[in-house]
């Protein structure tokens, strides 16, 4: 019998990917989401156990670890996570988990100026001081923020807030899902360990407008804008704590804390990342 795995946010970029891998692979999986929609649907027909939960409903958690061995915690951009790793540690702990996989961010570090980023790297220490063996994602922005503006893109204007000279090597959700997967399934040897996951090449903003002009075939330059007009453009209104976040990784991004690049996805799920380039041909109907 193999191990049974809860994936949060299983309907998610992440956690769709890593739950249909593990059980393309023969691995019980319980998928915890919020409501049964379309989404929850897809996966159950995959085979996924669904179950009904939230962050902040404890009771919810322990639920949904009867019977559970692994498990993949992530958390949006919005408040909460310490409460919600408070929840989702004590519950595995009663459950006597082997192995969480918990996503965080590149930016996640003490000094912090976005508060989501500081919140994220407390969330880690709540998760260290569980005592369950866990491994720590760091990912660089992804390639599907690319998504989240593609009304401007398909205007011709790759708007961020980020300045011209900052690097980072985008990285895509569906190596991310792989990366979750590989660990989740042979979680021998990451344990404790704290891992940065990159896309393939350090990329400035103008230079990745360059890759989506030359994949699409059509003029599409690069503009920055402030952080309040990008959450406009993603959410039609106001959010808050997301600006804040967009601040604090904007410094972040100009000091080189969002840069780097290393051979962990390669390693770990034996191919190559996603680069900008391939990320764009294969939504090109997005774009469009």
């Amino acid at each position: 019998m193999k191990p049974t795995i809860l994936i949060a946010g299983a309907t998610g970029a992440t956690g769709s990917v890593a739950a249909k891998i593990l059980l393309e692979q023969g691995f019980p999986v319980r998928a915890l989401v919020h409501a049964e929609d379309e989404r929850s649907q897809q996966i159950n027909a995959l085979g996924a156990d669904i179950v009904l939960g939230d962050y902040q409903d404890f009771r919810s958690l322990q639920r949904a670890f009867k019977g559970v061995q692994r498990a993949y915690f992530v958390y949006p951009i919005r408040p909460g996570i310490v409460q919600a790793t408070v929840h989702f540690a004590q519950a595995a702990q009663e459950a006597k988990i082997e192995h969480i996989v918990n996503i965080s961010q590149r930016t996640s570090r003490e000094d912090a100026e976005s508060e989501s980023a500081l919140q994220h790297w407390l969330a880690e220490r709540v998760f260290q001081w569980s005592g369950i063996p866990v491994t720590h994602l760091r990912p660089t922005a992804f390639n599907e923020w690319l998504l989240y503006t593609r009304g401007k893109i398909r205007d011709g204007e790759y708007g961020v807030p980020f300045g011209p000279t900052g690097r980072f090597a985008p990285v895509s959700a569906r190596d991310q899902g792989q990366v979750i997967a590989a660990i989740l399934a042979e979680p021998d040897g990451h344990q404790g360990k704290t891992y940065p996951l990159f896309g393939p090449v350090e990329l400035t903003p103008p230079q990745i407008a360059e890759i989506v002009a030359d994949t699409l075939g059509k003029q599409v330059r690069y503009r920055q804008i402030t952080p309040e007009e990008w959450i406009q453009n993603v959410f039609g209104g106001e959010f808050p704590f997301g600006a804040q976040h967009l601040h604090g990784i904007v410094l972040a991004h100009n000091a080189g804390h969002m840069a780097g690049t290393n051979d962990i996805v390669e390693k770990l799920t034996g191919h190559k990342p996603e680069s900008v380039a391939e990320f764009v041909a294969r939504n090109r109907k997005a774009f469009e």
